[in-house]
């Protein structure tokens, strides 16, 4: 069985991932899980930049950005933004110049969360970094700067924060379509798929694809971790219907039917807390798999608690997408 969403194949799509990330079976971590079978879908596992779930936005994106006949593209992000990252990443493999607007939106000021991880590597794969504070309007600043480029005779595409505009969300009803594929040739049936929820775009994406193939918005649980669960469904429900209209779907879902949980979000973006420092070391220590400590170590705090408290019964099997996100690691130093 194949599940396909054939509108998808309407929109310009820059290759950039080889093939279809794995999934595979947490069985050291489920001996304390009370019996429910715990896997995850592998977007870390990607060869491009360091992967990670940026690079199925990237593809749409990217692939629009060619179609205009763009030479460069900025985006923007906070100063770790994995986003940035792949950005430069995916520029250099298409051959376009990028520029980054990072905002030091993030309390720390230490000097690893400043020039490590992600920041290292945006210099690395040659990408122009533009330095705001927490004040300033990143994208209003990057759409400055488009306009300056343009008037040099650039042409400048301008990515959203998180790659997560409809466009980029397609990339998630993709990764839907191919995740229902897996489980049919696994011969599983996932009783939920949990996700981080930032700028919202991979849990969107996720809602209008299984949307598209017959499932309900609630298949998909989103641990937000950076607004508040009214902000980050009120963001997924907009996002989610931009995406079915694209993909030529009635968007027939409201917003009281997505899941999305806040618990774990702590007291803000970025920010550690002891659950992700915990279910981190858990998953590292059992299973020697990493996590980021910005996007899928609280959600992975938010999966653990949720069998802990009885969410999931012995049997049923749960699908955790791991994001990516490994260099922010080594800019929270300081957090481990």
């Amino acid at each position: 069985m194949t599940s396909a969403i054939p509108k998808l194949t309407v929109y310009p799509r820059l290759s950039l991932l080889d093939g279809v990330t794995p999934i595979q079976r947490l069985t050291r971590l489920e001996r304390e899980s009370g019996g429910v079978r715990i896997h995850v879908k592998r977007d870390d596992l990607m060869g491009l930049g360091g992967g990670g779930n940026k690079l199925r936005k990237l593809e749409y994106l990217l692939g629009e950005a060619i179609a205009m006949g763009a030479d460069t593209v900025i985006t923007v992000g906070a100063r770790q933004s994995n986003h940035a990252r792949l950005t430069a990443a995916a520029a250099a493999r298409a051959g376009m110049q990028c520029e980054l607007v990072l905002t030091r939106s993030v309390q720390r000021s230490d000097a690893a969360y400043a020039d490590n991880g992600n920041v290292l590597l945006d210099e690395l794969l040659g990408a122009a970094i533009h330095d705001l504070s927490g004040a300033d309007d990143p994208m209003d600043y990057a759409l400055q700067r488009a306009a300056e480029l343009k008037k040099n005779g650039r042409r400048v595409y301008v990515a959203p924060l998180g790659g997560s505009s409809p466009v980029g969300c397609l990339g998630y009803a993709a990764c839907a379509a191919e995740i229902e594929t897996q489980a049919f040739a696994m011969n599983l049936q996932f009783d939920e798929v949990v996700v981080p929820h930032g700028s919202g775009g991979t849990h969107a994406g996720l809602v209008a694809g299984f949307i598209a193939i017959g499932k309900t918005p609630a298949y998909v649980r989103a641990h937000a971790v950076l607004a508040s669960e009214e902000k980050a469904r009120a963001v997924s429900f907009e996002k989610s219907t931009a995406v079915l209209r694209l993909l030529g779907c009635d968007p027939v879902h409201t917003i009281a039917e997505l899941n999305i949980d806040d618990s774990h979000l702590g007291s803000g973006y970025g920010v550690p807390t002891d659950s992700m420092r915990v279910a981190l070391r858990s998953l590292a220590r059992t299973e020697g798999l990493l996590l980021d400590p910005v996007y899928s170590g609280k959600a992975f705090a938010g999966l653990l608690d949720d069998i802990k408290n009885g969410r999931y019964r012995a049997g049923q099997n749960v699908l955790f997408v791991m994001t990516g996100g490994l260099p922010g690691l080594f800019a929270y130093r300081s957090a481990f």
